[in-house]
């Protein structure tokens, strides 16, 4: 693996990104290394004092060097910025968006292990915490590493016993640091947990706010989220006092090199084995080497505790993706389930043996029990997931060996819990087709009945909705999901619950108009009222993963199984009175 590879993989970089990082490391150390240059030009101007060689003809030699020093400082200076800040910062627009772009291809058993708070804590918190390693940390780091490597080799070349004395601290103090990587670790990630199970607390807070009120639960809720937050406090202090114990150790460490300077200087100054010069050089070189080391032995620990962060972003950069040709090759649309197994977990099997085909041109239900895997089923017709056994044919191609985004293409989706945008009502039915004109867009929602209440708001079809449509009622919302529908008019309809949310003057309009939508198409429909499937061509009863019956209404309601027990039980609910 190539030093390119490590540091994308290390740090979560792109290709660019890793290069800018390596080309930031070539600019600190030079900066670092003019910033010697004051020191080896005061170094001679005061030999040349001391030795009374210091003529009229050196002055503008000095006064020359001193231009050159402060015009390099001030290149390298200018270089450096734009090697650190500026391509860190374009290097974190990158990130965010390919984070972005990356979720977007994980198949959605990726979601199921991962909640709202923490992807959105990777996005914004961990790419934040990345970008301040990358723009100071880490350049500052290594720059210095390599930087004082080049000092100490030159150190030698005046006196290895001074240069001994004066570099044994630093290996020592690098050593205390790096002996606290397991901890920091440890301590890093306890840290990301709390403040992961704190986010999600703050989160469903607000999202039950609604539920909490209507319990009288508020006051039980936030006292069990005090304790989350404290929780974080507490363990923050842990953290960096952790952080601290080590740092501060080494740090100290460093400042005996100074002592050992000036001991060992004054002996061998002593013994007559050391010039007056060459001492004073060294302890002005120590005073410049060790400040900076101060600062980088913070840096090591910094980005040690980065590593929990860059971990996390890892891990979704280097999640396999769900891939496939973006040629279709269909012939018809039929959907075939053949001898699919599913599992989300090891623990719980959901689809063991599944087969059954929904015809194009006709409708085919899903029902049974809760937990029977209909809406698994329906979820892998789509690729939502890919199968753990058998497999599922669109139109005789394999759906495992489509490209997701284009095999959607063939798909025009209801779901029982619709999603909508803080957006107008017209560009939250434009998102069925994006290409599509406000005169499609209002006739698909005139459709789906969406102009009864349009019409009759401030701004009509460009009436701002409210986050995920609060300003609608649920059957409202309902109806905009339906004229997605309407608007994409797939040659695949997936309904699931399309009506749940309906009164019954509403869900017979919008059957009626979901009449037109399905003719001639493939019509897969996920139910539990047992009037939305009878008029169904073919039902197929899920129970515990396996198809317990399947057939038209008319020969299972004959059949006296699954079927004809849910119609029965619902029409005793139905006669229920209060």
């Amino acid at each position: 693996m190539s030093l390119n590879e490590r540091l994308q993989h290390k740090y979560a970089l792109s290709r660019q990104g890793a290069s800018d990082m390596m080309k930031a490391f070539v600019s600190v150390t030079c900066s670092n290394v003019v910033l010697m240059f004051p020191v080896g030009l005061l170094y001679y101007l005061i030999r040349d004092f001391m030795n009374n060689t210091l003529t009229r003809e050196r002055i503008p030699f000095y006064a020359a060097g001193c231009i050159i020093c402060l015009a390099l400082i001030g290149i390298t200076t200018y270089i450096q910025y734009n090697a650190t800040f500026f391509a860190t910062y374009v290097e974190s627009g990158v990130r965010r968006t390919t984070l972005a772009e990356k979720l977007r291809k994980l198949p959605l058993s990726f979601f199921g292990k991962k909640d709202l708070a923490d992807l959105t804590s990777t996005i914004m918190a961990d790419c934040a915490t990345l970008e301040t390693a990358s723009s100071h940390w880490i350049p500052e780091l290594i720059g210095a590493l390599i930087s004082t490597c080049l000092v100490a080799i030159s150190l030698f070349f005046f006196d290895w016993r001074m240069a001994l004395a004066a570099l044994w601290v630093l290996p020592v103090a690098f050593v205390i640091v790096l002996s606290a990587s397991k901890v920091m670790n440890r301590s890093g990630k306890k840290h990301m947990k709390l403040k992961m199970d704190c986010a999600d607390g703050i989160q469903e807070c607000l999202e039950t706010v609604r539920d909490l009120k209507a319990n009288n639960a508020q006051k039980d809720y936030m006292n069990g989220l005090e304790i989350k937050i404290r929780a974080v406090e507490k363990h923050a202090v842990v953290n960096e006092l952790t952080t601290a114990v080590f740092v501060c150790s080494a740090q100290m460490v460093l400042k005996l090199g100074i002592a050992t300077v000036a001991l060992v200087g004054g002996i061998l100054l002593v013994r007559g084995t050391l010039d007056v010069i060459t001492f004073f050089m060294f302890l002005l070189l120590v005073s410049r080497l060790y400040d900076p080391m101060q600062i980088s032995l913070q840096n090591l620990a910094a980005i040690i505790a980065a590593g929990v962060p860059c971990g996390r972003m890892d891990e979704i950069l280097s999640h396999d993706v769900q891939t496939g040709t973006e040629v279709l090759s269909n012939q018809g649309y039929d959907i075939t389930f053949d001898h699919v197994g599913f599992n989300y977990n090891a623990e719980e099997t959901v689809l063991s043996d599944v087969s059954f085909t929904a015809k194009q041109g006709e409708v085919t239900a899903l029902i049974g029990p809760s937990g029977g895997g209909k809406t698994t089923a329906s979820r892998l017709a789509v690729r939502f997931w890919d199968v753990d056994k058998g497999k599922i044919l669109v139109g005789g191609m394999d759906a495992a060996t489509i490209d997701p985004e284009t095999l959607m293409s063939l798909y025009a989706i209801v779901f029982q819990d619709v999603t909508l945008f803080n957006n107008t009502v017209m560009e939250n039915i434009r998102i069925g087709r994006k290409d599509a004109t406000d005169v499609e867009v209002i006739a698909a929602a005139r459709m789906a009945h969406c102009d009864e209440f349009a019409e009759k708001m401030p701004n009509k079809w460009n009436t701002m909705i409210g986050e995920n449509g609060s300003e609608l009622s649920g059957g409202e919302r309902q109806r905009i999901s339906i004229a997605r529908a309407f608007l994409k008019d797939a040659p695949i309809i997936l309904l699931d619950e399309a009506t749940a949310s309906l009164d019954v003057d509403n869900e017979t309009l919008i059957q009626e108009s979901l009449s037109k939508l399905i003719r001639n198409k493939t019509v897969l429909i996920i139910a539990h009222r047992m009037r939305t499937v009878a008029t169904a061509d073919k039902i197929v009863v899920l129970k515990d993963g396996i198809v317990a019956e399947q057939g038209s209404p008319d020969a299972l309601a004959k059949k006296n199984g699954i079927y004809q027990h849910m119609i029965q039980m619902q029409l005793k609910a139905e006669a229920w009175k209060i």
